[in-house]
């Protein structure tokens, strides 16, 4: 078919999105809306001795000014953190206070960023003009800002609840069985790695807008989020305190979200506040300074990474302790990121036969840290692949063929690794010798000499990973299809679309196995009423999870819709075949289309429609995989470095879109080169970051990137009816130590690698010079 499964259809949504006919959180303009500022705290720690607020509340065009104290005496709740359950089923932990998250800050505030009071007003800018009519007085304390200091035990208590701000410790694998392989190693090999931290910065800043309908008691929110039905329930349950049926959720077009936006935010609650105070509907919008320092940011890990070593190379054990930063609220899902959501990755593709894995997470007076693009994957792989480079060069063998040695065979598939990891499914050693043709990896030392010619430094790195996607622990997907008579089929699925092609992917399902025609459906989403129950988008779960639910939904629909074309066509159900998008009697001509089976059963009395619904539950995790490879050149007199080739080849399991695949590859990559080479979100010792706006954080341009060349290695999936294993993370997962492993083999000749990310021109000449 030309709009099926497998075809490089271009997204049918970008004709609407690049014209400007998108409907974003922004556009949303609901009759006497007013509007929301909120003043932030210019300090990371500090005693709120007082908030005078009248000559704010007396500015033009004001409404209200609300402090904690008037959002406590509503009833209001705060945040909570809602996974600390998972930790025990990834490991042993120990999890020390845990403190919730108030709208408004509550005697002190603990970040720079961290929101003081709101004013609402007729306008925008009268609410942010108001904003500098506050007067709060602060008693400045220290602030644990400097997460080395913190996990060596030299900052201040950000909680005086937790000593040393350790907010948790967990533990996976066998500590003594790998301490033992340590000792009877003939080699080990360790490595310290700073995974640095990283804003999201979605291209749609965060907005929310608070309807509330005294009559019913009942909330309307809109919001720019991955996942309404999962704001729906923690800020019902949390904030308002309220049945989730008095809550109804609306998402709009989505701009980018890279899990910054599936969490539960404080203006969320507040908005809802606002217009249970005003009686108005209340619209707030983040400005990019705004979202610096209240977006939750992502990675920020200290790590130490061993692996020992028999006398033939093999991977005998690897032992890894990380101090994960928790910022100074542990966010929704922030302690799995860490823990649960990376259990067994650290181990990538290998056969390693014990491993030990502690993580302590810790408080600092800095924005939260919470889920990131790949969530934990990306900083489990980072660490497994930089020691295993490390061992490679430590043992004098070529990266490629140590690898090969220790990658998990395919005769062992399905795999259980000793950290708990299942292998569904997989080719590794093809997968890398795909990409390594493809780079032509042995050619690397001539265009090394070429580099040298030319007074530059060449280098090619490489990186394998692995992925866990649809992990069953987050929760399944429902998806509603309804045939209608005006010949459209609409699909309701509570997964949320933010840029990755959600309703060309849907549609192509459809096509697929109903013969509709792919314009002809429509994708309905970002509504808890009517909609589905849904866990929203993150995770690359989306088309595994929710177009599982869709193939569910076909097979229920097919069987529905056989039944009643049977009574009308007067012949046995056994008699009846579903095909080209007709319901035909076998070997007659006798048939009805399935909008035509639509019309007549609407026309029914007492059938309201030709629907079905189906919710799917995976019973095990998927396990995409593939084989980064990446050649950078480095001008040895400035520094700087260029990303010169990269290839990829990736197992995403069946590939139901190329051209969505190798998009969300590239944007992948494009993250993590920008977090490889050049972005970082750095803090002073007083918890300023110093890197706020763009002119101090940067982000990669499409002259820092390159035509990323991409290809597919297709071993399906036994774990969910169509195959699929996810594909959104990838890219940020393998990217970041293909292009350190790269800069290492770049600067092999100037001692030991000792960068960390973000290695930027200014690392890079230091490390050159420091070495002549």
């Amino acid at each position: 078919m030309k709009f099926g499964i497998g075809q490089p259809v271009r997204r049918k949504e970008d004709v609407r999105l690049v014209r400007g006919a998108g409907h974003f959180l922004d556009d949303v303009a609901i009759a006497d809306q007013a509007h929301a500022a909120l003043l932030r705290s210019p300090h990371a720690h500090a005693v709120i001795r007082s908030i005078d607020t009248a000559n704010a509340a007396s500015a033009p065009g004001v409404l209200v000014v609300a402090t904690a104290a008037d959002i406590a005496a509503e009833g209001f709740g705060a945040l909570q953190c809602h996974y600390l359950k998972l930790l025990d089923q990834a490991g042993k932990s120990a999890v020390d206070f845990v403190p919730a998250q108030p709208l408004l800050a509550q005697g002190r505030v603990i970040h720079v960023g961290d929101a003081v009071a709101m004013v609402v007003a007729e306008t925008s800018t009268a609410a942010h003009d108001a904003l500098d009519l506050i007067d709060v007085d602060y008693d400045v304390r220290p602030a644990a800002a400097d997460l080395a200091a913190v996990a060596r035990g030299e900052a201040p208590p950000v909680w005086d609840e937790v000593p040393n701000n350790i907010c948790f410790e967990w533990e996976n694998g066998d500590r003594a069985a790998t301490e033992q392989a340590f000792n009877d190693a003939a080699r080990t090999v360790t490595v310290d790695l700073r995974n640095n931290r990283v804003v999201g910065n979605s291209l749609e800043p965060r907005g929310a807008i608070g309807l509330y309908d005294p009559a019913q008691d009942h909330y309307t929110l809109y919001a720019s989020t991955q996942g309404p039905y999962v704001v729906r329930e923690y800020i019902a349950q949390d904030v308002l305190k309220v049945p989730t049926e008095r809550l109804r959720v609306i998402t709009p077009d989505v701009g980018g979200g890279f899990g910054l936006k599936l969490h539960s935010y404080n203006e969320y609650g507040l908005v809802l506040w606002a217009a249970k105070r005003t009686g108005r509907a209340v619209k707030w919008v983040s400005d990019r300074s705004e979202a610096f320092n209240s977006d939750k940011h992502g990675r920020d890990n200290i790590t130490t990474a061993s692996l020992a070593l028999n006398s033939e190379g093999r991977i005998l054990a690897l032992k890894v302790e990380t101090i994960a930063n928790m910022g100074a609220y542990l966010s929704n899902v922030a302690p799995i990121v860490p823990t649960y959501a990376s259990r067994g990755i650290q181990l990538g593709a290998y056969v390693i036969r014990t491993a030990h894995v502690a993580v302590k997470g810790v408080y600092t007076n800095t924005v939260s840290v919470d889920a990131y693009r790949g969530a934990g994957r990306p900083e489990a792989i980072y660490l497994i692949e930089r020691v295993v480079d490390a061992a490679a060069n430590a043992l004098g063998m070529d990266p490629a063929e140590f690898r090969r040695l220790n990658l998990v065979p395919p005769s062992a598939i399905p795999y259980s690794n000793p950290l708990g990891l299942v292998y569904d499914s997989g080719e590794f050693e093809r997968v890398m010798d795909l990409a390594r043709e493809s780079a032509d990896w042995g050619g690397a030392a001539a265009r090394r000499g070429e580099a040298l010619a030319r007074g530059g430094l060449h280098g090619i790195g490489m990186s394998y990973y692995v992925e866990k996607c649809g992990d069953p622990a987050i929760g399944d997907e429902t998806a509603a299809l309804s045939v209608e008579p005006e010949g459209i089929v609409g699909i309701r699925i509570g997964t949320q679309a933010s840029g990755q092609g959600h309703e060309t992917a849907y549609a192509q399902l459809i096509e697929d196995m109903l013969g509709v025609p792919f314009a002809n459906v429509e994708v309905r989403q970002g509504d808890t009423v009517p909609g589905v129950m849904g866990g929203g988008s993150g995770g690359s779960r989306s088309l595994m999870v929710g177009g599982s639910a869709i193939k569910l939904a076909v097979d229920e629909l097919i069987r529905k819709g056989t039944t009643a074309a049977a009574d009308i066509l007067e012949a046995a159900a056994a008699d009846i075949e579903f095909a080209d998008g007709s319901f035909v009697v076998s070997g007659t001509d006798r048939r009805i289309s399935l909008f035509d089976l639509a019309t007549q059963l609407h026309e029914t009395p007492g059938v309201d429609d030709f629907s079905a619904e189906a919710t799917f539950m995976p019973e095990a995790s998927s396990i995409p995989n593939g084989c980064h490879i990446c050649e950078v050149e480095i001008d040895p007199d400035t520094g700087s470095c260029q990303v010169v080739s990269y290839v990829v080849v990736d197992d995403f399991g069946r590939i139901i879109n190329p051209l969505l695949a190798e998009g969300q590859v590239h944007g992948g990559v494009a993250q993590g080169i920008g977090q490889a080479l050049m972005e970082e979100a750095v803090f002073d010792s007083d918890g300023q970051l110093l890197s706020g706006s763009f002119m101090d954080y940067a982000l990669p341009r499409a002259t820092d990137l390159l035509n990323i060349q991409t290809s597919f290695h297709e071993v399906p999936t036994p774990n969910n009816p169509l195959g699929v294993k996810g594909a959104g993370e990838s890219g940020a997962i393998a990217a970041p130590p293909a292009v350190m492993n790269a800069l290492a083999d770049a600067l092999r000749d100037y001692g030991p690698f000792t960068i960390d990310m973000p290695a930027t021109p200014e690392k890079i000449w230091r490390a050159i010079t420091r070495a002549l």
